[in-house]
């Protein structure tokens, strides 16, 4: 028998021995660190006292590469020497590095791919990273998923790292996003957008096709690409031949997901464990740098096997000291948590540093305050300076007294006089001397731009004095775009970047953008500030075949600074749109109230929004919708009424019931109308939500009560303010007649409860439980609209009952005998059966007749029928004044 066929299981082995090889991108190809990158790779900056190519190293050997390509055109001398001096370059390193400098043309990731495609040093799949990672993630089991995943399906060319972050983590750039669109099942990439923070990108179109073919499919904005991807040794030919591809994201990916030709798969790998950023700005920078001190990225930190070789000391608090005795505190120095300092380094008597990083022999003196500041190698900072939420390079001396505010980047070599006071985001670097302008002529190309940016700055110096202090060697870079701004891709403008500076958080990421500049806002999602998305929604669709779905990015993003408000209230705001269109439908259509509350219950679960939110937008509808009528106070009640009594239900149906709430939202709804019509509604409109019982007597006092409708917390002296002070004013009114209602009601009740007086041997007084019955069935029912409508009977029997008084006056004698009084007894009780069930109106008839026997009891009674009609006109009077509801007014009159 022949020997099996061991061919399958050689195949395997292969596999198993075959080296995992990572292509590094060393250059950034942007200039968003400049000025610290003028002389000096991006690849070199150091992040906690290590360079960011020695954390990118780490990141892969913890992966389990083997082979490494250094793919680098600027400063290639200084990255070879940078590999061959650190300890990746000794054997024990398990690392083979092999440093490749491309051509002076390549300006793009897309230009270094298509070099790494000429020299074929590709031979497997491999990993594709920039020089800027630091990461933890097991990439071994994204590579393994990857080829486990080509062994079925030869198309599937890359995999993407991504993981899932929420809106406000600060390693998330706010500056530069993408929108995935995946299958749930596969993680299989269907399209891919970009999105930039300024101008907000707004929409993003899908193409129908997508959705038509996938029945299922996951829109994902809470992303963040982490710049890591398992390629296909056929990726780099895909440049190759197509030259338009110049940026991974935008131009490969999404030219690959929406070619007709290309039939290809890209698949996305979204890591649930781990920690994987990039150093793509300066605010990333802080972000990862903080991320290092406490530990996320752990097993990366500082003592333990930091990536540039130092030893540190571990302490409470996330404190990190060089272990080789060489640092010196002063005995008064504070240190404080998430800080690191470097070895022969020196902090002065009362200086101060928090959640900072020290470089190697740096001197901070005397008083000096450092806070999330940046300290690169041999600098000296003077006595009693501030450095706050800055980058500081290496070899920089700050004068005594120096002010660094947040924001602010110094390149290395810089000396800045005493007293100096820099500005917020200001940047400072060296002055070229008169060799290196020199040196700089004979330069080649590789320099040029470089050489040009500085002969811009050298002409703008007319300020540099002022702000930099006297004997200083720095120049200012200019704050404000440049010429060719408008030229550059948008993501590099200048308002763009300005998102993705140090010393701007999530919270006021960039506090002097202004809101009103160009391009902050969109004619449909634009409320008070730029937007850009934490969530996106896709628009109804009704066919299969058209164009490009259309998908709205709100978003994230609201309160008073110019980015968080992004975050915050931009869903509130496209919320608020929803809403007014929801309600316009269902006013315009004549939809019920249940199918509108319907409706607005749904969005508000769409938009996570609280439900103060749908009630301060229904109760401004229904005051917006009220048609003015001025100067005729019965036909404005009459359009109040008729609109409440339509939609005032959807308050209550919206999710929640609370009168106290609609109250304020109702005042400051008004007040923020300003001192003209619609603020005069609060009264009108409080009334009818009053007959509406919307609210009650006791939610109108408990909203007076409450600090809100009093207006604290206010800026006093403001329309809104004084706006709110109006409103209280009418209800401190509406309260006051509430109490004189009751007062009224409490004497007619008791004048109700003893008759005597009035007549001590008439038969009326047997006829009061039929009254008292009466009046209780009245007040039981005095909620429903028909005995709203009966209010005005009880007058109507009156005149009936005293119709028979003239016949009857010649008998006001007090001779008159007990056979008359039987007589009206007994025309009495035949009223009685013929009013049959009508009780109320015979007991209140029989009563005015009885003082016809005695004339000493009629004039008590004509005055309490006087202050019946004076408090009947009284209430009318007020209700006119103040819109005092008519429910309690109608009980005392009847």
């Amino acid at each position: 028998m022949p020997p099996k066929s061991s061919s399958g299981k050689d195949k395997d082995v292969a596999e198993e021995d075959e080296v995992l090889q990572a292509v590094i991108l060393a250059d950034s190809f942007n200039k968003r660190f400049k000025p610290l990158t003028v002389g000096k790779p991006r690849c070199l900056l150091p992040i906690c006292n290590a360079t960011l190519l020695d954390w990118t190293f780490e990141s892969l050997a913890l992966a389990g590469v083997q082979e490494i390509f250094v793919i680098c055109r600027s400063y290639a001398d200084q990255v070879k020497a940078a590999i061959r001096d650190s300890k990746w370059s000794k054997p024990s390193s398990g690392l083979k590095i092999v440093p490749i400098v491309t051509a002076k043309e390549t300006f793009s990731p897309g230009d270094a791919m298509r070099d790494i495609y000429t020299h074929g040093i590709i031979t497997s799949d491999f990993l594709l990273v920039t020089g800027d990672l630091v990461s933890n993630v097991r990439i071994d089991e994204v590579v393994r998923a990857h080829k486990e995943r080509r062994r079925t399906n030869k198309d599937a060319i890359m995999t993407m790292v991504v993981k899932e972050s929420g809106a406000a983590h600060r390693t998330r750039s706010r500056g530069e996003t993408g929108v995935f669109v995946l299958d749930p099942d596969t993680s299989e990439c269907l399209h891919y957008e970009s999105a930039v923070g300024y101008p907000a990108t707004p929409l993003i179109q899908i193409p129908r096709e997508v959705l038509v073919e996938h029945p299922e499919v996951e829109i994902r904005y809470d992303l963040i690409d982490c710049a890591i991807d398992v390629c296909s040794v056929e990726v780099p030919s895909l440049f190759q031949d197509n030259f338009d591809y110049q940026d991974i994201r935008r131009d490969f990916v999404h030219g690959v997901l929406t070619s007709d030709l290309l039939i290809k798969n890209i698949y996305c790998y979204v890591a649930k464990d781990g920690y994987a950023a990039r150093v793509a700005d300066t605010r990333s920078y802080d972000a990862v740098s903080k991320d290092i001190l406490a530990r996320w990225t752990f097993p990366l930190v500082p003592d333990d096997n930091h990536p540039g070789g130092h030893s540190y000391e571990h302490l409470r608090g996330n404190k990190y000291i060089a272990k080789d005795n060489s640092v010196v505190l002063s005995r008064t120095c504070k240190i404080g948590n998430n800080t690191l300092i470097g070895s022969h380094t020196t902090i002065e008597a009362g200086a101060s540093v928090h959640a900072s990083v020290i470089g190697q022999r740096c001197t901070i003196g005397p008083g000096a305050v450092l806070r999330d500041a940046y300290i690169f190698d041999d600098t000296h900072v003077g006595a009693g300076c501030l450095v706050e939420g800055s980058i500081v390079g290496e070899r920089v001396r700050l004068g005594d007294r120096c002010r660094v505010p947040r924001g602010c980047v110094i390149a290395g070599g810089v000396t800045i006089g005493e007293d100096a006071n820099l500005r917020n985001f200001e940047r400072v670097s060296r002055m070229r001397t008169a060799k290196e302008k020199g040196d700089a002529d004979d330069a080649d190309d590789e320099d040029d731009e470089q050489d040009s940016d500085l002969e811009e700055v050298e002409a703008h110096q007319e300020e540099a004095e002022e702000v930099l202090g006297k004997s200083t060697n720095a120049l200012l870079w200019p704050q404000g775009p440049t010429e060719e701004d408008e030229s550059m891709d948008v993501r590099d403008q200048f308002n763009n970047l300005r998102l993705m500076r140090i010393g701007t958080y999530f919270r006021d990421p960039a506090s002097d953008l202004e809101l009103s500049d160009e391009g902050s806002t969109t004619d449909d999602y634009s409320d008070t500030d730029t937007s850009y998305s934490v969530r996106s929604r896709a628009s109804s669709m009704t066919s299969t075949s058209g164009p490009p779905l259309t998908l709205s990015l709100g978003d994230p993003s609201a309160q008073t600074s110019a980015i968080h408000t992004l975050h915050t209230a931009a869903a509130e705001t496209e919320f608020r749109s929803e809403v007014a269109q929801s309600l316009e439908r269902a006013f315009a259509e004549g939809h019920s109230v249940e199918n509108a509350a319907v409706e607005l219950k749904t969005l508000r679960m769409a938009s996570n929004v609280p439900l103060r939110r749908v009630r301060e937008a229904v109760v401004g509808a229904l005051v917006d919708r009220v048609p003015l009528v001025p100067g005729d106070a019965a036909a404005q009640r009459a359009e109040i009424a008729q609109v409440v009594r339509r939609w005032g239900a959807l308050v209550d149906k919206i999710g929640g019931v609370d009168a106290v709430e609609t109250v304020e939202v109702l005042q400051y709804h008004c007040a923020h109308a300003g001192p003209g019509a619609r603020q005069a509604l609060f009264a009108q409109v409080l009334a009818a939500f009053y007959q509406q019982d919307l609210v009650d007597e006791d939610d109108v006092r408990a909203w007076h009560r409450s600090p809100a409708a009093r207006g604290e917390g206010l800026k006093p002296g403001s329309s809104l303010a004084e706006g709110v002070k109006r409103c209280w004013a009418v209800g401190a009114k509406m309260i006051e007649q509430f109490d004189e209602e009751s007062e009224s009601e409490s004497e007619e009740g008791s004048e109700e409860e003893d008759p005597a007086p009035l007549k001590a041997s008439a038969p009326a007084p047997t006829k009061a439980p039929a009254k008292e019955e009466s009046e209780s069935e009245e007040e039981s029912e005095e909620e429903s609209e028909e005995e709203e409508e009966e209010v005005p009977v009880p007058p109507k029997a009156q005149t009936q009952a005293a119709a028979p008084i003239p016949p009857k006056a010649p008998a006001k004698e007090e001779s008159e005998s007990e056979e008359e009084e039987s007589e009206e007894s007994e025309e009495e009780s035949e009223e009685e059966s013929e009013e049959g069930a009508s009780a109320s109106p015979s007991a209140k008839g029989s009563a005015v007749p009885a003082p016809a026997s005695r004339p000493a009891a009629q004039p008590p009674k004509a005055p309490q029928q006087q202050v019946d009609s004076e408090s009947e006109d009284s209430a009318e009077s007020e209700h006119d004044e103040s819109e005092t509801p008519r429910k309690t007014t109608s009980a005392s009159a009847a």
